[in-house]
């Protein structure tokens, strides 16, 4: 594909106008075509030239466009995907991608039959306290590794008002589905397939019929234990990413600023976009040999969910391999289910 790859969203709710329509209309490697909208009609406030259908049947019908995005309700994912891979469209697919690893295993067969692409939205490896913390472990400073772990905590007692997030019977449902991809995704990244696992799950909120609590143990080669953990009734947050190994520790917040900013208009390439506000480094601490501490404050690297929208595009147009690897999401699926 040399000229832009012609792309429409499946929704212009809160994930389309902040996750996505910004970086398909900042990328010169897309032409950001169309959206679905079924009642509130709003993109073209943002977007005059983007056109806004009614249903995704029409635009899976508009024979321009190459490359949808699904970013509907987790249920949807497994079944437009799949309408869109019929349609012969490629499909960049929002996280869960689907509820099972049977439903995976047959979208990605019927891409590869029809020499489609389906590639999953996996945002948050291009997180600003995400790259800071793989920058350190990746940079040896910490020695072996002996524990890491990993957090997405909030404090939200209140059910959400959208039914689909709060009923068990819905497919790809509470908070394993929701938060869960993000956290086994960055871990996955780094580490790959663990050897064991050991999962915990719990319901707390008043009248809550799903997750909204859960807790990996994942076990790695040369005894390093790697703990996910997510709640909705965190009231007072520990830092999110917590490493430690033979030579050092390393503390680092959850601060990226990406979805803050994007929610208010700032455009993925402007100034200052995806900067974490001073005062949020990391701490690094080594012990040296003679058992002295030194303590060091770690800048991270801007965040830029552009760089995602990037390697789409070098897939698409130039056959790269997406960074999101199928066995990464196979992997991802297989812990979901557990």
């Amino acid at each position: 594909m040399s000229s832009p790859i012609v792309t429409g969203i499946l929704s212009f709710g809160m994930s389309g106008r902040i996750f996505h329509a910004p970086f398909v209309h900042a990328h010169p490697g897309f032409q950001f075509k169309a959206v679905v909208e079924r009642s509130k009609k709003n993109v073209k406030e943002y977007y005059p030239d983007v056109i806004s259908y009614d249903s995704v049947d029409e635009i899976l019908n508009d024979e321009e466009i190459q490359l949808i995005i699904v970013n509907t309700p987790n249920q949807l994912h497994y079944e437009q995907a799949k309408q869109a891979l019929l349609a012969g469209k490629h499909v960049l697919v929002e996280k869960p991608v689907t509820a099972t690893s049977a439903q995976l295993l047959e979208l990605y067969d019927i891409a590869k039959k029809k020499g489609l692409h389906i590639l999953v939205y996996q945002n948050r490896r291009w997180d600003s306290d995400f790259l800071s913390v793989k920058e350190v472990i990746e940079s040896g400073r910490l020695g072996e590794l002996i524990e890491v772990n990993f957090r997405f905590d909030r404090y939200k007692p209140m059910l959400s008002p959208k039914a689909f997030k709060e009923t068990v019977c819905t497919e790809a449902s509470g908070l394993v589905y929701d938060l869960g991809p993000h956290l086994l995704d960055q871990v996955i990244s780094l580490f790959g397939k663990p050897l064991t696992v050991t999962k915990f799950t719990a319901s707390h909120r008043e009248g809550s019929e799903v997750v909204d609590y859960f807790s990996f143990r994942l076990t790695y080669p040369h005894q390093l234990v790697v703990n996910v953990t997510s709640g909705l009734l965190i009231a007072q947050p520990v830092p999110s990413f917590i490493v430690h190994g033979t030579a050092g520790s390393f503390i680092k917040d959850r601060v990226d600023v990406q979805e803050a900013q994007l929610d208010k208009a700032i455009k993925p390439t402007d100034e200052g976009y995806g900067v974490e506000p001073e005062g949020s480094e990391g701490i690094l601490t080594n012990m040296r040999l003679d058992n002295e501490k030194t303590v060091e404050k770690i800048s991270s690297h801007k965040g830029n969910y552009l760089n995602l929208f990037e390697a789409v595009y070098q897939t698409l147009a130039n056959g790269a391999l997406y960074p999101i690897t199928d066995e990464h999401i196979a992997w991802q699926l297989e812990l979901l289910e557990l």
